[in-house]
């Protein structure tokens, strides 16, 4: 007997909304007490349209302790989940999936010491629930991660990233991350400006800019963002060396389009 679309998926509280810019959102929604997922995996959200739904996926943004659910999301102009979410305010409700999913999981590598993280928009988002996990800062020797955006109000969480500094459960490590904003079409102060991923990690400014070599020995790669940049980074590393990692055989690079 198949089961009820109902029995699928509960239905959850919005608690809190900010809107970062015109297209950039952050939401936060009540956690089921049954509800689990790894950092790094994403959640299907819905809502009831006419007689069937809509649904779309989002990286969780939050630790995997949380007792709430955050999600990033970048409106797309007619998208008609984004309608939605352009007119979410707290008090409404939304559909949550019971299953998370994804495989942009950093304990799928078996080994390496320094984990590089490259995201692009919202793509950054399973990179902030996969570094507010203490584990993460004992399993490897350094963490880089990698934000690029095309302007400098689309840094949404540069100071989220620095506030972890003042964790609890990471304070003592946090000396190991090192955060590197990129901007393509804009010009700020710390960041790197001007070129995209693939052509940063071609020219070596990435590899500088993270203070340490990038090899096949010892680092691994996790690749998150908009499809274009996924596969043009994905094949800058492969011209560089670098194998995509599978279950059978282990490489460097874990990828995933962002949603």
């Amino acid at each position: 007997m198949t089961a009820s679309p109902e029995a699928k998926y509960t239905e959850e509280t919005v608690l809190r909304v900010e809107r970062h810019t015109p297209k950039l959102m952050t939401f936060v929604v009540s956690r089921p007490e049954s509800y689990r997922f790894a950092a790094g995996q994403f959640s299907r959200l819905g809502f009831r349209d006419g007689e069937g739904y809509i649904w779309r996926a989002y990286s969780v943004v939050s630790a995997e302790y949380d007792e709430e659910l955050v999600y990033f999301a970048v409106l797309i102009e007619n998208g008609p989940m984004s309608a939605r979410l352009a007119q979410l305010q707290a008090g409404d409700r939304i559909l949550l999936d019971k299953t998370a999913t994804g495989f942009l999981l950093p304990e799928r590598f078996a080994d390496g010491r320094d984990l590089v993280m490259l995201s692009t928009g919202s793509g950054i988002a399973p990179f902030l629930s996969v570094v507010r996990q203490p584990q993460i800062w004992q399993r490897f020797d350094s963490l880089t991660l990698v934000h690029s955006v095309s302007y400098r109000d689309e840094l949404v969480f540069n100071r989220d990233i620095a506030a972890l500094a003042q964790h609890p459960l990471i304070e003592d490590d946090f000396h190991k991350l090192t955060f590197i904003p990129v901007l393509t079409r804009d010009q700020a102060e710390g960041a790197l400006c001007g070129k995209r991923l693939p052509e940063r990690l071609k020219d070596g400014s990435l590899a500088r800019a993270a203070g340490r070599p990038f090899t096949a020995e010892d680092t691994r790669f996790m690749i998150c963002g908009n499809p274009a940049m996924v596969k043009d980074t994905f094949q800058a590393l492969l011209d560089m060396g670098f194998a995509m990692h599978r279950n059978r055989i282990p490489g460097q690079i874990l990828m995933e389009n962002g949603f």
